[in-house]
C-alpha cells in the first residue's frame, strides 16, 4: 500500500504517517517513486496506536510496546492507565452532575449554592499553579533595595 492508500484507509493525513515513521511507530517497506510503501498490517498497527492515544498513552509509551517481533503490551502499564481513567471518569461524572444541578438550581446566585461551590473546588483542584514563594521573596527584597 502506498502512503495515499494508507492515509485513506486509516483516516490519518500523510504528514502524521511520516511523523509516526520518524518516531519508529510504523515502518515503510520501500518506495514507489517518491511515495512510501507500507505492508497491509500497518493499518492494524495504526489502530493500536489510535487505541493507545485514545486511552491517554503518550507516543513514547506506545513506541515501547512495539518490538521487532510485534506488539508486546505491558499489562502493568495497562492497569495503571485504567486506574487513571477511573479517576478521570469520577471527576468528569462529578463535574457533569454539578453542571446539571447548577442548570436547575433554585439559589438566586450560583455562589450561594453549596453544590456549585463544590463543583468549583473540583474544577480548580490542582489546575492552578501555586505561587513560587522563593521568587516572590526575591522580588520583594529587590523592591526594598531600590
Amino acid at each position: 500500500m502506498d502512503i495515499t492508500e494508507v492515509a485513506k484507509a486509516s483516516g490519518l493525513p500523510a504528514s502524521t504517517l511520516r511523523f509516526y515513521e520518524e518516531k519508529g511507530l510504523i515502518q515503510s517497506n520501500g518506495r514507489s517513486g517518491l511515495r512510501r510503501l507500507f505492508s497491509a498490517n500497518v493499518i492494524e498497527r495504526l489502530a493500536l496506536i489510535a487505541l493507545g492515544r485514545n486511552a491517554g498513552f503518550s507516543l513514547d509509551e506506545i513506541a515501547e510496546m512495539f518490538t521487532p517481533d510485534g506488539p508486546d503490551i505491558n499489562r502493568a502499564l495497562l492497569l495503571t492507565k485504567a486506574d487513571e481513567l477511573d479517576k478521570t471518569i469520577e471527576e468528569l461524572t462529578a463535574m457533569r452532575d454539578g453542571l446539571r444541578h447548577a442548570a436547575v438550581c433554585k439559589a438566586p446566585n450560583h455562589f450561594e449554592c453549596p453544590k456549585f461551590l463544590r463543583l468549583l473546588r473540583i474544577a480548580g483542584k490542582n489546575r492552578f499553579r501555586q505561587p513560587n514563594r522563593l521568587k516572590e521573596n526575591k522580588l520583594k527584597r529587590g523592591v526594598k533595595k531600590t
